[in-house]
């Protein structure tokens, strides 16, 4: 069977490559146009009365076009997605900033995912060699488990994990369902933060976002993630020979 000429291959190429060439694309202009000085607390401190007061007034837009904002700055993997959940809770209140986040940061991560996949991950997965297929083998057999600890402990950057599971062969179902559930902690205690800036901001003081990491904080959201562990703890017992 004769392999397809070049220039038959070349449209099928573009449509696999064209969703992760969008990202990349719009992720260099971001830096290039120079909008990252512009995500900051200072802005929002600069400008906070014309938002609350267009949020009073525009409230369903206002909430459309923030999870929209937030979704392109997780799909481009733009930086300031701390800034952004802190805005959330200072312009919609801890429940609504904190809902609106998730919801735009599970969109935009799965945009990611869904992107680096097609063009990415068919391609990896056949030339892997036995360690990475190895690696897949044993992250599949736990995707669940491991998709929750990594979204509710952040110990890689977020849009790290938003790609390798591109290439770990993780479920699409799988991958959203870790994605929205973890990552919810963590995104309520800054829209709750957030909630309070306009008191930080009179008082002339920078918020604590530090505040995750006290006890009280850190160690429930700890504990979700040793529970989501014991799946795969048992599963080693449950296959452990039993000694003679």
């Amino acid at each position: 069977m004769t392999e397809a000429a070049p220039e038959n291959r070349r449209p099928g190429m573009l449509r696999r490559f064209l969703p992760l060439l969008i990202l990349v694309a719009g992720l260099g202009a971001f830096f290039a146009l120079g909008l990252d000085r512009y995500v900051t607390l200072d802005t929002l401190r600069d400008n906070r009365q014309v938002l609350s007061a267009w949020v009073v007034e525009n409230w369903a837009l206002a909430a459309f076009v923030y999870v929209l904002a937030y979704i392109s700055m997780v799909a481009f993997s733009l930086p300031g997605g701390l800034v952004a959940t802190l805005t959330g809770g200072f312009l919609f209140g801890t429940v609504f900033g904190g809902l609106f986040a998730v919801v735009g940061a599970t969109i935009g991560a799965t945009a990611i995912f869904l992107a680096a996949k097609t063009a990415l991950g068919e391609m990896l997965r056949e030339k892997a060699g036995p360690k990475l297929r190895k690696l897949e083998d044993g992250f599949g057999k736990n995707a669940f488990s491991y998709m929750l600890v990594l979204r509710l402990v952040p110990i890689f950057p977020f849009f790290l994990v938003n790609l390798a599971p591109a290439f770990l062969g993780v479920p699409l179902r799988t991958y959203v369902v870790t994605t929205f559930l973890g990552i919810v902690p963590g995104t309520f205690v800054f829209a709750s933060l957030g909630n309070g800036l306009g008191a930080v901001f009179d008082a002339g003081r920078d918020p604590d976002l530090g505040l995750i990491f006290e006890p009280e904080i850190l160690g429930p959201i700890l504990a979700l993630a040793l529970l989501a562990l014991l799946p795969i703890v048992y599963r080693r017992f449950a296959s452990a020979p039993s000694p003679e």
